[in-house]
């Protein structure tokens, strides 16, 4: 009886595959594949599309070994299955890749290069690497058709994408919602996580940190903190620029809170104030020095080298939310339900690693934000005014700037990168706020800190 499978004596996996493409090759196998199942049902496979504008990594050929599997699967089950193939040439990375070849920036455009020209580049570029994709698809058996690809730069692929919004807006299935994303103000564009993520977007900057004191509203203090004076909430932020669209304070519903007696280390008055058990010794070192009683505590004169700061209480998280506080910077109200904001609510993903374990919350920058605050019974507003044309806007506009509601800030640069060479104050906005805080007694700790930024 002949054998009806190919014996192998030892196992050379690289032999083993050269004779299965070999074979596949030679007999049309992944042809044959489609064309055998002519007039059967069939399962729409469209490749998520690699950009060919870089190199294949390992993870492309697990991703396409787990995708393949789904095809091969609907292939035996009956269907047909044509597989066909695509290439992702999305903008962002092609268009700095190219005008970093070309010494030129987005203003050159037009200008010094054509704008045909800058495209034909694009275009070059951005199909660079279809060869090595090409053979490493063959490689490592994957089965898709690479002769007739879609490919998103093309007419025909951006009309089809504009024909199904208009099919879904035509259902009313589309609505004008807000999200948090990445944003780019010298690209003028929102960016995706696979952008953020390219080498050199996060590196360590230093910057101007706040530990804000947001006032409670007396008559919404539950019982245990009523007839304790001004009672302030902490809040640490890296980002002080946010605060003028602080909206609510989050907490950690199991954390363990206190409430301090102490002073403002800025203004030496006397106040109260509530932050993470953990993060006590954090919050007060260098200056400040703990007493165990209040007659210690009112010992404290202007001058003294230490301030004494004294642990009043302890309650948990959930006892904090629903008591409402003062808006930090008024310089504008949210356009919708303002009376739901400056609240305290409840989120899980507070943490005591760092901070005060209360999060300056702004629904309006911040993803975790956003959806905390939505999350909130009732929902907290994002701060958002209405521009001249009426339409919804954050407090800073596309360039990076403050808009006009906010006063002397108004056409500032949240970020002094903003700026172009030379152009840049010697102050940063975040300095201007923390100042102004300081001031007005709403600053319990600024500092500059290093981070990993985008």
């Amino acid at each position: 009886m002949s054998a009806k499978f190919p014996e192998y004596k030892g196992l050379d996996l690289p032999v083993i595959a050269n004779n299965i493409l070999q074979y596949w090759q030679e007999n049309n196998i992944f042809e044959k594949s489609v064309s055998t199942r002519e007039g059967k049902k069939s399962f729409v496979f469209f490749e998520g599309p690699p950009s060919a504008n870089g190199l294949p990594g390992v993870h492309h050929v697990l991703a396409r070994a787990i995708k393949d599997i789904f095809p091969r699967y609907k292939t035996m089950k009956g269907y047909q299955v044509k597989r066909k193939a695509g290439w992702d040439t999305h903008g962002l990375p092609i268009e700095l890749g190219v005008e970093k070849e070309l010494g030129i920036t987005k203003e050159d455009i037009g200008k010094t290069i054509s704008v045909e020209d800058y495209n034909a580049a694009c275009r070059k570029a951005v199909m660079r690497y279809t060869d090595v994709w090409n053979d490493l698809t063959q490689k490592m058996g994957y089965w898709v058709d690479m002769e007739d690809p879609y490919i998103t730069y093309e007419p025909k692929y951006m009309e089809s994408v504009w024909w199904l919004l208009k099919e879904i807006y035509s259902k009313k299935l589309m609505y004008k919602g807000y999200t948090i994303q990445p944003y780019s103000p010298k690209a003028g564009t929102g960016l995706s996580s696979h952008e953020v993520n390219q080498p050199g977007a996060y590196q360590d900057v230093t910057d101007t940190t706040i530990v804000a004191q947001f006032k409670a509203i007396e008559n919404s203090l539950p019982d245990f903190l009523q007839n304790e004076g001004d009672i302030y909430f902490l809040a640490w932020t890296t980002t002080p620029w946010t605060l003028p669209s602080n909206t609510a304070l989050t907490v950690g519903p199991k954390i363990d809170y206190v409430l301090v007696e102490t002073y403002n280390q800025y203004t030496f008055k006397p106040m109260n104030v509530i932050l993470a058990k953990p993060l006590v010794n954090n919050q007060f070192d260098g200056k400040f020095k703990r007493v165990e009683n209040k007659p210690a505590l009112l010992e404290y004169k202007d001058g003294d080298k230490k301030i004494p700061y004294y642990v009043v209480k302890e309650f948990k998280g959930k006892d904090l939310v629903g008591i409402k506080y003062e808006q930090l910077l008024p310089y504008a109200l949210p356009n919708d339900h303002p009376e739901n904001a400056f609240r305290v609510i409840s989120g899980d993903f507070v943490t005591t690693e760092d901070g005060t374990g209360i999060v300056h919350t702004a629904p309006t920058f911040g993803a975790d934000d956003a959806l905390v605050a939505k999350q909130a019974i009732p929902e907290v507003p994002p701060l958002l005014v209405k521009d001249e044309s009426d339409n919804l806007v954050p407090l800073v506009d596309l360039q990076g700037r403050f808009r006009p509601e906010m006063a002397e800030f108004g056409g500032k640069y949240v970020k002094n990168e903003y700026y172009n060479d030379g152009e840049a104050p010697e102050r940063s906005v975040d300095v201007e706020i923390a100042i102004k805080l300081k001031e007005e007694n709403k600053a319990f700790k600024v500092e500059k800190y290093k981070h990993n930024y985008p």
